[in-house]
């Protein structure tokens, strides 16, 4: 019996999530972007604080390609800009409060 045989098969909407938010800050932007209303660059990086510049932005560009953002350019100088949930983003927030709320039942160690 080969290997592949008795494997269970991969679940394909999971593995796409995992793509989608599995970057090591995604899901805290997320989270404040909705429930803390930082729209900003600089707010977002001085509240994740270890986060680098090239990370965050590496990090918006991939939740804004896969819908999650939305980037506003005022094209203005000094540039600004304010990223937004999407709708999708916005129908992600459910589980994000119940990961928040798991994490506050299971984990208590780590609690805000």
């Amino acid at each position: 019996m080969k290997k592949t045989d008795t494997a269970v098969q991969r679940c394909k909407t999971m593995s796409a999530l995992q793509k989608m938010l599995g970057g090591k800050w995604k899901l805290e932007i997320l989270y404040y972007i909705s429930f803390c209303g930082i729209h900003r660059f600089g707010a977002l990086r001085r509240q994740l604080g270890e986060i680098s510049e090239s990370s965050l932005t590496k990090q918006l560009r991939e939740l804004e390609t896969d819908g999650f953002l939305i980037r506003r350019d005022f094209h203005e100088i000094p540039p600004r800009v304010e990223y937004t949930l999407s709708d999708l983003g916005a129908s992600f927030m459910d589980v994000i409060r119940y990961m928040r709320a798991w994490g506050e039942r299971n984990l208590p160690d780590q609690a805000d």
